[in-house]
């Protein structure tokens, strides 16, 4: 099963048209009913709306398929590590910890974009594309979403849809030195699209290990930059999905990036092992196109930057203990 949201409709994708949700369903709450209930709205939607009611896909617009819950995105691609580190932080390594667990940071749910939305980036002389592919978590009856084992883990994913996360490499590197992040260079968009493919439709593609053998391309203006087997994670999704429900959940809604995958899956990886910024750091104008075997394609274009108001710098303070010593101090001065 294909899940889309288009404007004014969400529902599914059958034979390359929109077919609405019957009764008003919306994605969010398929999401709540896990994989069972969504093959019985897909029966109910398929009678409620007969072949003449159904409009062609190429007449919609589609949104992002969902509005996350929340985003935790991974950095499970060992080779992007090694690429990537260099660019941000001057260094080529893959640090003993990362082996140790899968690494994610939570990024910003308020920001998604849609299929064809152009992302609108900060001021940022080294924007970035990241090719990853996402899990969306949906409920299993009789469970919880705590403190799951891999297998039980694998079982909360819904399903797979591509996933950008735009990146101004610039701002990410500076604000990391504090050893915190990354933020601002990069909560200010993710793609997501253009559907939500159900897991079920993809366990073809699952090795004994559970790690997903799917092939990703992403082109910039038509130019192949990168390629790769999903199946190089350093973990499975269900690892994933079960390190992020350590003493804590994960929810129907949540979307889980793989992280950028290897060989070219973003600029910053070839700028890391070129040593220099070759391609080219993105530009207004250009297209991002991701496609995905198995789940399909995902296009953006890179809209004007953003200039935000000013930031005053940390004020140096005088680390007064107290009020009083505070009030002295200023009195003499």
């Amino acid at each position: 099963m294909r899940i889309a949201r288009w404007v004014g409709g969400e529902g599914f994708i059958v034979d390359d048209h929109v077919v609405p949700f019957a009764d008003g369903l919306t994605v969010a709450e398929l999401l709540s009913i896990g994989l069972t209930g969504a093959h019985e709205a897909l029966r109910r939607a398929s009678a409620a709306h007969g072949l003449e009611e159904r409009l062609p896909l190429q007449s919609v617009r589609l949104l992002a398929p969902l509005v996350p819950a929340a985003i935790r995105d991974f950095v499970a691609f060992e080779e992007h590590v090694e690429g990537v580190s260099a660019s941000v932080d001057g260094k080529s390594e893959v640090v003993p910890e990362w082996y140790q667990a899968p690494a994610f940071y939570f990024s910003n749910p308020h920001t998604v974009l849609g299929p064809d939305e152009p992302v609108s980036p900060p001021v940022t002389e080294r924007l970035d594309f990241e090719l990853e592919v996402a899990a969306v978590i949906g409920a299993v009856p009789g469970t919880g979403g705590a403190n799951l084992d891999a297998d039980a883990a694998a079982s909360h994913i819904f399903g797979y849809t591509i996933m950008n996360d735009w990146s101004a490499r610039d701002i990410q590197s500076r604000e990391m030195k504090v050893r915190l992040g990354p933020a601002k260079g990069k909560d200010f968009g993710t793609s997501l699209g253009p559907w939500i493919v159900t897991a079920d439709e993809l366990e073809p593609y699952l090795d004994a290990e559970g790690f997903l053998g799917i092939r990703a391309e992403v082109f910039v203006n038509g130019k192949l930059i990168g390629e790769d087997l999903v199946s190089n994670m350093g973990w499975p999704f269900g690892e994933l999905v079960a390190y992020a429900s350590r003493n804590s959940r994960v929810v129907p809604g949540d979307v889980l990036g793989s992280g950028t995958v290897g060989n070219g899956g973003c600029l910053g990886e070839l700028w890391g092992r070129a040593g220099e910024l070759s391609p080219e750091p993105l530009r207004e104008g250009d297209e991002v196109r991701m496609v995905v075997e198995g789940i399909g394609e995902l296009a953006s274009r890179v809209g004007a930057a953003v200039s935000a108001p000013g930031l005053a710098p940390a004020r140096t303070r005088s680390r007064a203990r107290s009020r009083l010593a505070s009030l002295v101090e200023k009195e003499h001065k």
